[in-house]
């Protein structure tokens, strides 16, 4: 006498492995990439705040009677205000003594800043430590 054993029924005991099986696996691909997003937003964030205070303070050094000490004092308050620490900024005004300037010459303000001194994340995922962000801006003397 011979015994027939049926065919076990697979789909009954795997009914949510599939989906749990999903889940820990896409959590492996949407971590690193909501945190690569968020690294990059700050980056072009950072950008913007130092183009605008590249702006402010270019806008300081065209006019007349201003100095160099004027245009710091401007870019740092403004990038202050947003939260990035002057400590950290390079500044670099061409040409360096504005005071000398006269009417249509070109004064350029570059500001730049680490990354690693402005991320929200404690490690940068897709931009090392060396990276640095800038802004610049241009703008004619108004001095006589």
């Amino acid at each position: 006498m011979q015994v027939k054993m049926r065919p076990a029924k697979r789909g009954r005991n795997r009914r949510g492995t599939a989906m749990v099986e999903m889940a820990v696996v896409t959590s492996f691909f949407i971590v690193p990439l909501i945190l690569g997003m968020l690294e990059t937003t700050r980056l072009c964030m950072v950008t913007q705040l130092l183009t605008n205070a590249a702006r402010e303070g270019c806008r300081v050094a065209v006019s007349n009677g201003k100095t160099s000490a004027n245009v710091t004092t401007r870019v740092n308050d403004t990038l202050s205000a947003a939260g990035i620490p002057s400590g950290s900024l390079t500044i670099q005004l061409t040409p360096a003594s504005i005071e000398t300037t006269h009417l249509g010459d070109a004064i350029t303000l570059k500001v730049s800043v680490y990354f690693s001194a402005v991320r929200l994340l404690p490690y940068s995922f897709l931009f090392g430590s060396t990276k640095q962000v800038a802004g610049s801006a241009t703008m004619s003397s108004e001095r006589p």
